[in-house]
């Protein structure tokens, strides 16, 4: 009987599913202490949708819109948990995460959706590369894909020497978004500021101050910094909203007149991965490739 009895616990204990070892990863706020491998992870983060999607790992749940057509799958199959800035914590509980992932826009809102899930913030702050790297390391050991992730750091340091190269001793870039007829440029310290870091790339208009929304700036103001090159962001296509494309407002003679204009060294960069995903694995490598090509022509 004794023997039955034991051999009836064993059965049982191989029948159920090995708890998962915990795993110590680097988040924005410090090192958590959280179970490996979470089987459902609902995210409010494109870039951390993006980075976790390169590793094999598709969130069970993700805001309403990502607006990065490279995640189409991941929008067409996850639940909808409202969008970064206001969670809809009903639908967020009703896919039942194990884990949820915040970062930058949705940053706000770890106290309201940490009482659903375990809750980490995977905020990607302004030094970017650094941070996507970091990020992806994370996820590697998080997920128990330690070399899946190594390769994909390896692979972005790839493409960083290829721009690097492409860009060096190539002079001053101006880095501007355009929002329908409106102009802001962005500098040193700035969300894009890692473009100079990966380029080389030198200030064309040093000592712009840092702000989420960049300087508000004129025709006048690009044709008196004259740059060498004019890296390009349209906000406008990047959220699908309706108004002039990027070409358009800088179409004009005081832009016209600039040494990166007349020697066609304008840089149009994918404006959802550079905009809506700023360092998830696939936007990272996508931009870096865009730039070294443009700086190789």
């Amino acid at each position: 009987m004794r023997k039955l009895a034991l051999s009836s616990l064993l059965a049982i204990g191989l029948a159920m599913p090995a708890l998962a070892a915990d795993v110590t990863i680097a988040t924005a706020q410090g090192e958590v202490t959280l179970p490996a491998n979470p089987a459902r992870i609902a995210a409010y983060d494109v870039a951390a949708i993006d980075s976790l999607h390169a590793l094999g790992a598709t969130p069970v749940a993700a805001p309403d819109g990502l607006y990065v057509r490279y995640l189409d799958d991941v929008a067409a199959s996850a639940a909808k948990i409202g969008t970064l800035f206001e969670p809809n914590l009903e639908a967020l509980a009703a896919a039942e995460p194990d884990l949820i992932v915040i970062g930058g826009r949705s940053a706000t809102q770890m106290e309201a959706v940490s009482q659903v899930a375990t809750t980490i913030d995977m905020t990607i702050g302004p030094d970017l590369i650094a941070d996507a790297k970091a990020r992806i390391t994370a996820y590697g050991t998080l997920l128990e894909k330690p070399d899946e992730a190594a390769a994909l750091v390896a692979d972005i340091d790839e493409k960083l020497a290829a721009t690097k190269a492409a860009g060096a001793g190539k002079g001053k870039a101006l880095i501007v978004m355009t929002n329908g007829p409106k102009l802001s440029a962005y500098g040193a310290g700035s969300r894009f500021a890692w473009i100079f870091e990966a380029s080389g790339l030198e200030e064309a208009a040093p000592g712009l101050l840092v702000d989420p929304h960049g300087n508000a700036i004129s025709h006048e103001f690009i044709a008196e910094h004259d740059p060498d090159w004019l890296i390009v962001l349209d906000r406008g296509a990047a959220i699908g909203e309706e108004g002039p494309a990027a070409e358009a407002t800088l179409s004009n003679p005081l832009v016209a007149g600039t040494k990166a204009w007349k020697a066609g060294q304008v840089i149009y960069l994918s404006p959802s991965p550079l905009y809506i995903a700023g360092g998830g694995y696939t936007s990272l490598t996508t931009l870096l490739d865009e730039l070294t090509a443009g700086l190789s022509r």
